[in-house]
């Protein structure tokens, strides 16, 4: 068997990923002609804190603060036998009602739109918004579903036996996005 090392290359600094976030909350704000009745929702665990500095960007430049809530997926994945009893519960928190209101879906990848799909049906079964819009740190295409983000920080042509890691400092410690590729 032979040794597979790993060859990472760093794609976004922690001021890219800022000014990324910024940029993808004045979109939001322009697509939807304001931001009444707009909630932000991050998807476990790194959409969650996208979430959050989206929401601060927007109450910077527009004095609004932006409900945030999490939305756990993991009973509506497709691949949830495959992950057994390591699959991973986690919270649900969405205040306020969804129903008639513009949902702004927020992940840190979108590679193949399973995980979206399961997103859009756990909010089906908490409501039903006017509208779902996609906001991703990073789009990495080879989509499996016809899933397209509205908001994107930026797009990375990958090779599907490439990785993209996202890193928090909420979460890891750091801010910046990698791509590791396998090398022999």
């Amino acid at each position: 068997m032979s040794n597979l090392m790993k060859d990472r290359k760093q794609i976004l600094t922690a001021d890219d990923i800022r000014r990324a976030l910024v940029r993808i909350a004045h979109e939001i704000d322009e697509r939807n002609g304001g931001l009444q009745d707009v909630i932000l929702v991050g998807v476990p665990s790194r959409g969650v804190p996208i979430a959050e500095r989206i929401a601060a960007a927007i109450a910077d430049f527009e004095g609004v603060q932006l409900p945030v809530g999490q939305l756990d997926i993991t009973l509506y994945r497709d691949d949830l036998r495959m992950r057994g009893p390591s699959a991973q519960m986690r919270k649900t928190s969405i205040q306020p009602d969804i129903t008639g209101k513009t949902v702004v879906l927020v992940d840190d990848v979108l590679y193949t739109g399973r995980t979206v799909r399961a997103a859009l049906d756990a909010i089906a079964d908490l409501g039903r918004p006017a509208c779902i819009q996609l906001a991703v740190l990073i789009d990495r295409g080879h989509r499996e579903l016809p899933i397209r983000a509205d908001f994107v920080g930026k797009n990375v042509p990958t090779a599907r036996s490439e990785r993209v890691m996202v890193l928090l400092r909420e979460t890891d410690g750091s801010d910046e996005v990698l791509i590791e590729r396998p090398t022999v």
